[in-house]
């Protein structure tokens, strides 16, 4: 798993090496460019009733910069100062926070709501505790309609994950922690949560989301 240091260094060359990986359709990128054109099409289907979105390791920005372009006010987090330099490039008037989401949303953000809020290829950096607690903190952050996106190595049982995990082979990262949909929604209690919905793009990419109706 890489650490603060590690994407650091990896900002620059970051977008290429993904655009390559998904080209190749290897793992851990294939379908990483259909996953975030879903995601800009959802988004943007109604700008109108986007007025607020929070991105949650938002890296070098770039599906935050496509948001950007078309008028919607973006807050960036992540951890990496070089990630938020190339993301500052994009979205020179964005509103980005140097922070380690593993501790949770920034305090300077506690009595703030959005109408959208997504985390993309970034949640499998944190454990199963602390991924539970980050959407049930993004998902009390969401406006009334508002809705939540998880895209990442993502899977909608355990026996996907294993039959991604044989694909990749000695490419597997043993460190990471993806997340698997049904293990996920088996924490968060119809009682009080929305109901999650999953979409799959390619072997290794998916999207979980909600959608807060009160």
């Amino acid at each position: 798993m890489l650490e603060k240091e590690g994407f650091d260094a990896w900002a620059a060359e970051y977008d290429r090496n993904v655009r390559e990986t998904d080209e190749a359709s290897g793992y851990p990128f294939a379908g990483y460019d259909a996953l975030m054109s879903w995601l800009r099409q959802e988004i943007t289907a109604d700008t109108g009733s986007c007025g607020s979105y929070m991105d949650v390791g938002v890296g070098t920005g770039k599906l935050a910069g496509e948001l950007y372009d078309v008028g919607i006010p973006v807050c960036g987090i992540d951890f990496s100062e070089k990630m938020l330099e190339e993301a500052a490039r994009r979205m020179p008037e964005a509103r980005l926070i140097c922070h380690d989401f593993s501790q949770g949303l920034p305090q300077e953000l506690e009595d703030e709501r959005f109408d959208v809020i997504v985390c993309t290829y970034a949640i499998h950096h944190l454990d199963e505790k602390q991924k539970i607690s980050l959407i049930k903190q993004m998902l009390s952050r969401l406006e009334t309609g508002g809705r939540l996106y998880i895209g990442d190595v993502a899977f909608a049982t355990g026996k996907e994950l294993e039959a991604c995990r044989e694909a990749a082979g000695r490419d597997w990262d043993e460190e990471e922690s993806y997340p698997v949909a049904e293990e996920i929604a088996a924490q968060l209690p119809e009682n009080g949560f929305p109901q999650m919905h999953f979409r799959r793009f390619s072997f290794c990419a998916g999207v979980m989301w909600w959608k807060k109706e009160n």
